[in-house]
């Protein structure tokens, strides 16, 4: 019996996609190494508006040439920069946000997950796997959070990445529910105020307060008075465990449930309940993850095992939001999608 050439044909290259796509994941490693090598080497900086030859770039970032062509080639690969002519870059579209001097720059995002203290956690997923616990404490002796109190250099880039991948999600916010019923927001856990910020330029005669760490909270003041409103708000310092600001009408929690698990999370909103008025809105901004996988976006999943890995938190379904809202005394009343297609939403909750 004869093959058929063509489905033979239509096999193997279905066959050889998906072997390509295995290994793209494989070399995921490496690709983050080559990422994160070019910005501390500062290479999009260098490389600004102009396109630049290898050997100008190795003078400027005192790399070898020709291991920084090779580099520069790789990156070309990964779309981040164009190859214009031989031995001769630009940054790509892709590669813009690497610079620090854009207002979308991204540069401290790839600093901080490419430093080593986050990639040597990384060896030891199957471990967290197996436990269902994170490593991160197990190697350094300390949780993710108390780490970065005892190194400041990297505490400051954690802060710059929360701004940074915070400020997109943060212009949504305002724009995907109306804020126009409250006089007072309370950021909970709302760091250098980039989300209250946002919420305040959209809504002239609400006021706003930035609760967070000491740490936290310590660029505030610069990012509140550069929205211009700085007069409207107010910044405290604490600690969301022992108790939050009790004159709000809502209460907000970005990115803050998802660090930790079930049981701290429910101290966090029983605090939260503690002080919220029989009137007031609880607003959870986190990814919500469908009942079943959807593939058309792989980075809330990719996030979790980060959570796991490091912080012991987790990503969650909106039922898994549901248990956790009921056990601290509130009710789930509406999701609110953001305007644009992401994976956020807005938790809508109200006391019971």
């Amino acid at each position: 019996m004869r093959t058929c050439r063509t489905c033979f044909g239509d096999k193997q290259e279905v066959g050889m996609a998906a072997h390509q796509r295995l290994m793209n994941m494989m070399f995921g490693t490496i690709c983050s190494q080559v990422v994160g090598t070019a910005a501390r080497l500062g290479l999009a900086d260098h490389l600004g508006d102009s396109e630049r030859g290898y050997t100008e770039l190795a003078e400027a970032t005192g790399t070898h040439p020709g291991a920084l062509a090779r580099l520069l080639r790789a990156l070309a690969a990964l779309e981040l920069v164009t190859e214009t002519r031989p031995g001769t870059f630009r940054l790509a579209e892709a590669g813009m946000p690497l610079r620090t001097d854009r207002p979308d720059s991204q540069a401290a995002a790839v600093l901080l997950f490419t430093d080593p203290a986050l990639l040597d956690s990384w060896k030891q997923t199957e471990e967290a796997v197996r436990t269902g616990q994170p490593t991160f404490e197990k190697l350094y002796g300390t949780d993710f959070f108390g780490f970065l109190a005892m190194n400041p250099e990297l505490s400051e880039r954690f802060n710059a990445t929360m701004r940074q991948v915070s400020l997109p999600i943060a212009q949504l916010i305002p724009v995907s529910y109306d804020f126009s019923r409250h006089h007072t927001v309370v950021d909970i856990g709302g760091g250098d105020g980039t989300v209250l910020a946002e919420i305040l330029r959209g809504a002239p005669t609400l006021r706003g307060v930035v609760f967070d760490s000491p740490t936290g909270v310590a660029e505030a003041t610069a990012t509140l008075t550069a929205a211009g409103v700085a007069q409207r708000c107010r910044i405290d310092a604490g600690d969301f465990f022992t108790a939050v600001p009790d004159d709000g009408d809502a209460y907000v929690l970005k990115n803050i449930l998802h660090d930790w698990d079930d049981e701290r999370c429910v101290t966090i909103l029983e605090r939260c309940r503690e002080a919220i008025p029989e009137h007031g809105r609880l607003l959870i901004v986190e990814s919500v993850l469908p009942e079943v996988v959807d593939t058309t976006d792989p980075a809330p999943y990719l996030t979790d095992i980060s959570m796991l890995v490091n912080m012991g938190g987790q990503e969650r379904t909106r039922s898994e939001y549901e248990q956790l809202c009921r056990r601290a005394g509130f009710a789930i009343t509406a999701v609110h999608p953001t305007l644009l297609r992401t994976s956020y939403s807005i938790i809508e909750a109200t006391p019971v």
